[in-house]
């Protein structure tokens, strides 16, 4: 999977050519805050990719348990024709032999079960934390937008505006790295 881009450096450099020219603290402050919206966007953005690369690896290993699965299926089914053929010899000592056999084989197959499903909820778990996280870059990237908007325009509303999303991507992203302090994952 692809990682978000975070297409700043250009509007980086508006807004120190601006910051310089104005020299005022509102340019300043405006810089600064928006450098700060790009370095929480790129960690985002990281973290994001991150957790997209979790949930394949995951959903792989499930898969390979879905297999040993069904490896363990046929070998049960071989077991029972085993049986089936052994019952025409009426061999007590070798058919419960492949009883236990065919037993333990399901066994088996209940615990590959339940592996597969706890990696693939797992990888559900990566997803979601990806999806919250690319979710945070989003909010990062709009920010720093409006911010450049706000500078460039001389505009301060515009830069309140940036704050905010800058604060509501902030959340996404405390929300992606821990999910389960907001028990937000299980509602989704």
């Amino acid at each position: 999977m692809e990682e978000p881009e975070v297409p700043t450096e250009h509007l980086h450099e508006h807004i120190h050519e601006a910051a310089h020219q104005g020299h005022d603290r509102w340019s300043m402050r405006v810089a600064i805050s928006t450098a700060f919206m790009a370095a929480f966007a790129a960690v985002s953005s990281l973290m994001a990719g991150h957790q997209s690369n979790e949930a394949l690896i995951t959903q792989v290993k499930a898969s390979d348990q879905w297999s040993y699965y069904n490896a363990k299926g046929i070998k049960a089914e071989v077991a029972d024709a085993v049986l089936q053929l052994k019952e025409t010899n009426k061999s007590d000592a070798s058919e419960a032999a492949a009883a236990a056999r065919k037993e333990k084989l399901k066994k088996d197959q209940e615990k590959i079960q339940e592996e597969a499903r706890k990696l693939e909820a797992e990888s559900e778990e990566h997803l979601n934390k990806d999806m919250l996280l690319a979710r945070a870059v989003t909010f990062f990237q709009i920010a720093i937008s409006i911010s450049a908007m706000s500078l460039l325009s001389k505009k301060k509303p515009l830069w309140y505006v940036s704050l905010v999303l800058f604060a509501l991507g902030i959340l996404q992203f405390v929300i992606g790295l821990y999910p389960d302090l907001f028990g937000l994952l299980k509602n989704l």
